[in-house]
């Protein structure tokens, strides 16, 4: 009879350590930082840099959401090219079935993309 292997909470122990650890080091460089770090306060250190470019009105106007849609469109279908590296490396073990399943999900990305070409959402005034 085959036994299962049990967990106990003395198996944890290196998990909460190394997570004590990271939390100590990272809540540690910021306080360190902050008490031995320089305290300079002027108007030109508190002022914005954007290199070199002397500020010129509001930082906060706003602008058009196009950015953002193109931002969140390219993330999205660069994710999707991510899932495709595994499958290269693998072609050859996945047979005719890998290849009909990369089709169908090549076939949904362009439809995918045909979708936000219709709504017109690349297209710019």
């Amino acid at each position: 009879m085959e036994t299962v292997a049990q967990s106990t909470p003395i198996d944890y122990v290196p998990i909460f350590f190394q997570l004590l650890v990271a939390v100590s080091f990272g809540i540690g460089t910021i306080l360190i930082t902050h008490l031995i770090g320089p305290k300079v306060r002027s108007e030109k250190k508190l002022s914005a840099f954007e290199s070199g470019i002397p500020v010129i009105g509001n930082a906060r106007q706003p602008f058009s959401i196009k950015y953002f849609l193109v931002a969140i469109l390219f993330v999205i279908f660069d994710i999707e090219v991510i899932f495709m590296y595994p499958w290269a490396v693998n072609f050859r073990d996945f047979g005719v079935q890998g290849l009909l399943e990369m089709f169908l999900f090549m076939g949904m990305l362009l439809l995918g993309f045909i979708y936000i070409l219709k709504k017109k959402a690349l297209d710019w005034d």
